[in-house]
């Protein structure tokens, strides 16, 4: 957990080697209840992100370029750890919700639900963290709606360097709002969670090297790989819900220098006038 003692966490915090920062979120976003969104395209700070550059040519992701939640200056070769989530919202419509703090690593822009053939992917530019690829796990964010039902497959490099793999088909939602993850369902046979499944055996994904559509649709999405860091509950609005992960999981999650933080959801009703607000603190030694 980069620290060998509790003695020693406590030290690093005396020097002053820990950031305080905190964050807000306001969607202005009609979200469905169940269905993954991704916070990070909502008003607030950090500022919206909305996935925007040449079609199909891949991004890195970085605080530098992007901003994203500020978990303090780079420490190399010291690591810096996740040691306090906050968050509180005083409206109540979309909870109770899991959240999910991702560091936002890569995308590949505007997909195109239209064609069925392969459509292939621009890796020049390189993976900057997490560049072996292990946990790191790929959403498909939307960012022009859809009429929904269709489906489509992924070819990937796992985090063993194998070309070649593929997630298998999975089916899209109908929702149409920007920001909603479209793989995402309740009752779907071939719907997923936040995250594309991988092939059987597979830890993690470096790289996307082209995407096919099953049968056309009018949308477009992001291909974005993100590696989960930390998950919370936020269950009402009477209090906020706060994890310290040394004192109730006695593990830090390491945030890489120049991490893009920022959360996914999966709200119980529309996240539409729901302010979301709260704090992070991380520790480096």
């Amino acid at each position: 957990m980069g620290f060998a003692s509790v003695t020693e966490l406590a030290d690093a915090e005396l020097a002053g080697q820990s950031w305080y920062s905190t964050w807000r979120k306001s969607p202005s976003q009609v979200t469905t209840i169940g269905i993954w969104f991704d916070l990070s395209m909502s008003p607030g700070q950090p500022v919206p992100q909305y996935y925007a550059a040449s079609p199909l040519i891949g991004q890195p992701m970085a605080y530098s370029d992007e901003q994203g939640m500020f978990a303090g200056r780079n420490v190399a070769p010291a690591t810096k750890h996740l040691k306090r989530l906050t968050v509180l919202s005083a409206v109540a419509t979309a909870l109770p919700m899991p959240m999910m703090l991702c560091d936002y690593l890569y995308y590949y822009p505007f997909i195109d639900e239209g064609p069925t053939d392969e459509q292939l992917l621009d890796n020049t530019a390189p993976l900057t963290r997490y560049t072996d690829g292990e946990g790191v796990r790929v959403m498909a964010v939307s960012v022009a709606g859809r009429t929904g039902g269709q489906s489509f497959s992924i070819n990937y490099t796992n985090s063993a360097g194998v070309a070649g793999r593929t997630s298998g088909l999975v089916i899209q939602n109908a929702v149409s709002v920007n920001g909603s993850i479209v793989t995402s369902n309740r009752a779907s046979a071939l719907a997923q969670g936040p995250f594309l499944p991988l092939q059987t055996g597979d830890t993690g994904v470096r790289s996307i090297e082209s995407v096919t559509m099953a049968g056309a649709d009018v949308g477009l999405f992001a291909l974005v790989l993100v590696k989960p860091l930390a998950q919370l509950q936020l269950r009402g609005i009477d209090a906020p819900v706060e994890v310290n992960y040394f004192t109730d999981f006695g593990q830090l999650p390491t945030i890489v220098d120049d991490a893009y933080l920022n959360f996914l959801a999966c709200p119980s009703g529309s996240l539409a006038a729901t302010p979301l607000h709260g704090d992070i603190t991380v520790v480096w030694n």
